[in-house]
């Protein structure tokens, strides 16, 4: 007998699923069909397939393709890819209730914040939204203007100190602004009767502007305001005649509070005071907390509009503060002393409930 040759190893048998060869085939003749058809410089998903760049949606078109030719079973196999997943993407579920409810919450406030032109914070937004009857929370608007970004225009404010007469003779003008029990107390409950004002300075192109202004404490309108390239007493007087002839100053006990500036201590203010019937309050020398309101608006006003505008003139000027004022902060800004309403809002509320009254 012949030398015996010792067995080889064991020939390894590789079993192909049935289909899988002709899908593979049919892969690669997607491919070569698209880059034929790519020649001209156009290019298919189905080119990307077989490459580094193809995307779980190309995979996805390509199983949807061929279904009629191999099972989506088998293709989610060879292909790697979830079958859940590509009958999800087949049938795209709708949106819960809750995510629909969310969407059109998300588009409120967005176009809410855009009409307030970034000035609005949540609170602010939340009451507006609310006013509108769209039922939200204020975390839920925080909530959503973190996600997208959205940010009230807020800045470090500026004071100026006060500059003080020491000629001037306040001995008979009191602080009105304090209780029985010597409390601060800026509070009232008719429009027209305790005010409170100051004056601020406004850079511009043409140099200086400043604004005087006059607060109605029942609901936090300014009911005056003016504008001049000076400081002198004529700009507080324009302010307080502008609340006098449109009807906001009340006839019989309209009191003004102020600090001790020059303008509101001169013996011209005092005189305007006494002939129209308005009765003068001054906090102490120095304490910011005494006029505290006035300083807190003019805060309001510079952090979510003056700081984030150049105007080149005083007319310019005038009119963004006009905007401001009449547009914005008195017909529109929630505020707190009226419930989270517009001062405006609460103002025509006051007078209509006070002709009904009458009327009755």
């Amino acid at each position: 007998m012949g030398a015996q040759v010792p067995p080889g190893p064991p020939r390894r048998v590789c079993w192909r699923r049935p289909g899988v060869g002709g899908l593979c085939r049919a892969l690669a003749g997607a491919q070569g069909k698209c880059q034929a058809e790519t020649r001209g410089g156009i290019p298919l998903k189905s080119q990307r397939l077989l490459r580094l760049e193809a995307t779980i949606v190309d995979c996805y078109a390509f199983i949807e393709a061929q279904k009629a030719n191999y099972s989506i079973v088998m293709m989610c196999r060879v292909l790697q890819v979830s079958r859940a997943s590509f009958y999800r993407w087949r049938q795209p579920k709708q949106p819960s209730g809750r995510q629909v409810r969310h969407q059109q919450l998300v588009a409120a406030v967005k176009a809410e914040y855009e009409d307030a032109e970034g000035m609005a914070g949540r609170r602010q937004l939340t009451r507006l939204l609310n006013t509108k009857g769209i039922e939200v929370s204020e975390s839920t608007v925080g909530a959503i203007m973190r996600a997208h970004d959205l940010r009230a225009i807020r800045t470090m404010a500026w004071k100026q100190t006060t500059v003080q007469d020491p000629q001037a003779r306040t001995e008979h003008i009191d602080n009105h602004m304090i209780d029985d029990h010597g409390d601060r107390d800026f509070s009232s409950e008719t429009p027209g009767t305790r005010l409170v004002g100051d004056i601020t300075y406004l850079k511009t192109g043409q140099g200086w502007l400043y604004l005087a202004t006059v607060i109605d404490l029942c609901t936090g309108m300014v009911i005056g305001w003016h504008t001049a390239n000076h400081m002198r007493t004529d700009l507080c007087i324009g302010a307080l005649a502008m609340a006098r002839d449109q009807g906001y100053l009340h006839p019989d006990q309209a009191i003004y509070h102020t600090d001790r500036g020059v303008q509101f201590t001169s013996a011209k203010f005092q005189a305007w005071c006494a002939a129209n019937g308005v009765t003068q309050s001054m906090g102490r020398t120095g304490v910011c907390w005494d006029n505290s309101v006035a300083e807190n608006w003019f805060s309001h006003f510079k952090t979510e509009f003056y700081y984030h505008h150049r105007f080149a003139t005083h007319r310019e000027a005038e009119a963004a503060i006009m905007g401001y004022i009449e547009s914005w902060y008195n017909r529109r800004r929630p505020n707190e002393r009226t419930g989270g309403h517009p001062p405006m809002h609460a103002w025509i509320n006051y007078q209509s409930c006070d002709q009904e009254l009458l009327a009755a």
